[in-house]
C-alpha cells in the first residue's frame, strides 16, 4: 500500500514501514524550546536526574517571546535557559546576541532540513513542514523526555490532501490560502492530522508562503503542515551550512488519504479572519465593505515577519502616511531579515511613513509586549490567533489579514483592498 510523505518520513526514523494511526517511538532530530517553555522543560530534565542531553546538537533553546526582558519576571525567567545553555556548552542557543523567532531563526539557520522529525513546546512549530519535514507542538515535559532520551512517542497522522489549483492574484498569498481551509473546515476540522499541501499552485509559492501555511496549520486542529521538496525548497536551502543531509521523500500516487479538499486559488480573493476564531474568515472586499475602523495594524510574528512582508509593505507604504489615527508596528522575523530590509531601503520607507519597527519578538502576537491592544481597540494582524484578549485587552479585537492588507489599511484607517 502507498504511503503518504509523512507516513514515509516516520518509516525512515523508525527502520519499517508505518502508516497512520500506528503508535511508534521515533528518534527527533531538532527539539525547540523558547523563553516561555523550556524553563519548565529543564525542571523536569533536572528532577529525572539526567546529567546530559541525549543529542546536544538536536536541542535548540531560542528566547523570543519576551526578549530583551519587558520586566523582571521575563528576565529571570530567560536567566534559566542562559543558565542551562552555558551549563550544557548548548551549541544552538539564541538570545539577543544573534535573535529572532524561533519558526523564522531555525530554517534561516539551517537547523531543520527536510525529512526531519522535529518537536518544540510551541503550538506553531507546524511551520516547518514546509521543508518537507514532520514537524509539530508538544508540551513542555515532552520536550523534557526528548531531552533525555533523544526521542519521543508519537501516533502517526492521517493526512488531508489540500490540492491547490491555478495562479494566485496580486495580493493573494499563502497566508489567504491557510485562511480559506480553515474557513472551509473550522478549528477543528484537521484535528491531529496533517494538512498535505500539494497541487499546480505550489509552484507559484515563495517558501514565505509555504511557511505561513505550514504555521496556521495548528488553527485547523492539525498535527502538522508539510509541502513537498522541489526546486523553490532547493534554492532556499542552497546558501545554508545545513545541519544535516537533506532526506527527500513524495507521497506515493496510491496513498491513503482521509480527505481531499479542492482549492481552485485564482479565485481567490485575500481573506480577512474576522474575530475571535480564525476560521471566520470572509473576503478583503467584504471587509472593505463592512467599514472596519482600526486602530493599529501589526506586520510580524511567526506567521508574517520574512523579508517578503517588510517587502510588501514598503511597496505599499512608500510615499505615503500611515492614517493619523492609527499605530503602525512591524516586527522583523530576524536580525538578518531586518539588516536585509535596511539594506533594502524597506525600513526607511516604514519609518518615513510613520511607523515603528521592534526587535524581532513575539511580544505582540501573544499580547505580550511592544503592541498591546487597549480596551475596545480594533486591529488588523498578519499573526495567527485572535482569540478572545489574544493581543491585549479582553474587549479589543483582532482581524488576521496578509502584509498587503494591513499596510493599505495602516494609510486609510480602515480594513482597505490592497488590489
Amino acid at each position: 500500500m502507498g504511503q503518504t510523505i509523512t507516513e514515509k518520513i516516520f518509516s525512515e526514523h523508525v527502520g519499517k514501514k508505518v502508516y497512520a494511526g500506528e503508535i511508534i517511538r521515533s528518534h527527533i532530530d531538532m527539539v525547540i524550546g523558547n523563553d516561555i517553555t523550556t524553563p519548565i522543560s529543564i525542571y523536569a530534565f533536572e528532577e529525572s536526574g539526567a546529567t546530559a542531553l541525549a543529542n546536544p546538537d538536536g536541542f535548540s533553546i531560542v528566547l523570543d517571546h519576551f526578549i530583551p526582558a519587558k520586566d523582571i519576571a521575563s528576565a529571570n525567567q530567560a536567566r534559566i535557559s542562559r543558565d542551562f545553555a552555558k551549563k550544557h556548552s548548548l551549541k544552538n542557543f539564541f538570545d539577543e546576541k544573534d535573535m529572532g523567532i524561533e519558526h523564522a531563526l531555525l530554517p534561516e539557520k539551517g537547523l531543520v532540513v527536510p525529512g526531519d522529525v522535529i518537536i518544540g513546546a510551541d503550538s506553531h512549530t507546524c511551520t516547518h513542514g514546509a521543508l518537507g519535514a514532520f514537524s509539530t507542538g508538544m508540551g513542555s515535559t515532552d520536550l523534557a523526555f526528548a531531552m533525555v532520551t533523544g526521542g519521543n512517542w508519537f501516533k502517526v497522522p492521517e493526512s488531508i490532501k489540500v490540492n491547490l489549483s491555478g495562479k494566485p492574484g496580486k495580493y493573494t498569498t499563502g497566508k489567504d490560502i491557510i485562511l480559506e481551509i480553515i474557513r472551509m473546515i473550522g478549528v477543528d476540522g484537521a484535528l491531529y492530522k496533517t494538512l498535505e499541501f500539494t497541487g499546480s499552485t505550489i509552484e507559484y509559492l515563495t517558501m514565505d508562503d509555504r511557511f505561513s501555511m505550514c504555521n496556521m496549520a495548528i488553527e485547523a486542529g492539525a498535527k502538522s503542515g508539510i509541502v513537498a521538496y522541489d526546486e523553490t525548497t532547493k534554492e532556499f536551502l542552497s546558501d545554508k551550512n545545513l545541519a544535516r543531509e537533506p532526506k527527500i521523500h513524495y507521497s506515493d500516487a496510491d496513498a491513503k488519504y482521509d480527505t481531499v479538499l479542492e482549492i481552485d486559488v485564482a479565485k481567490l480573493d485575500p481573506v480577512i479572519a474576522y474575530p475571535f476564531l480564525p476560521s471566520n474568515g470572509h473576503s478583503v472586499v467584504q471587509a472593505q465593505i463592512d467599514h472596519i475602523k482600526i486602530d493599529q495594524a501589526f506586520i510580524g510574528s511567526c506567521t508574517n515577519g520574512r523579508l517578503s512582508d517588510l517587502k510588501v509593505a514598503a511597496e505599499i507604504l512608500k510615499g505615503k502616511r500611515v492614517h493619523q489615527d492609527v499605530r503602525l508596528i512591524v516586527t522583523p522575523g530576524t536580525q538578518m531579515i531586518l539588516r536585509e530590509a535596511n539594506k533594502l531601503g524597506y525600513i526607511d520607507i516604514i519609518v518615513d511613513a510613520g511607523g515603528v519597527v521592534s526587535n524581532p519578538t513575539c511580544g505582540a502576537c501573544l499580547g505580550g509586549y511592544m503592541g498591546i491592544l487597549g480596551d475596545n481597540e480594533v486591529a488588523v494582524s498578519t499573526t495567527n490567533r485572535n482569540f478572545v484578549g489574544r493581543m491585549g485587552s479582553r474587549s479589543s479585537k483582532v482581524y488576521l489579514a496578509n502584509s498587503a492588507v494591513a499596510a493599505i489599511s495602516a494609510i486609510t484607517g480602515y480594513i482597505t483592498d490592497p488590489r
